[in-house]
């Protein structure tokens, strides 16, 4: 079994944030996920650019996928992963709000 094969065995079902590194051990990639298992293994089904370039991955478990999506844009901001071209930039930070003007008040997610 491969480094990698091992890696991804070893990875929770759970929600969190998967960072993907090379052998230079710098981020190439950042994700989040409702389950780490099972979107990282959809990376690897989908045999795509990204895969000639993960050496190890690294996990983040968290509680929420809220809190995933906010862990997410943090690593995007911190490392300037090659592969997160969308969301490399400040202009697409989320924040979290709350509707006041309705008589059930929601929280939600808006950029």
């Amino acid at each position: 079994m491969t480094k990698l094969a091992e890696q991804r065995a070893g990875l929770p079902d759970q929600p969190g944030v998967y960072l993907f590194r090379d052998a230079r051990g710098r981020v190439v990639y950042v994700g989040k996920a409702k389950s780490i298992r099972k979107r990282v293994a959809s990376h690897f089904s989908a045999r795509g650019q990204l895969i000639e370039f993960i050496d190890h991955i690294e996990y983040l478990v968290v509680e929420t996928e809220a809190e995933a999506l906010l862990a997410e844009q943090n690593f995007i901001r911190q490392y300037k992963p090659r592969f997160n071209i969308r969301l490399r930039d400040d202009k697409s930070y989320p924040y979290i709000a709350i509707s006041l003007d309705e008589d059930f008040p929601r929280v939600y997610f808006t950029r």
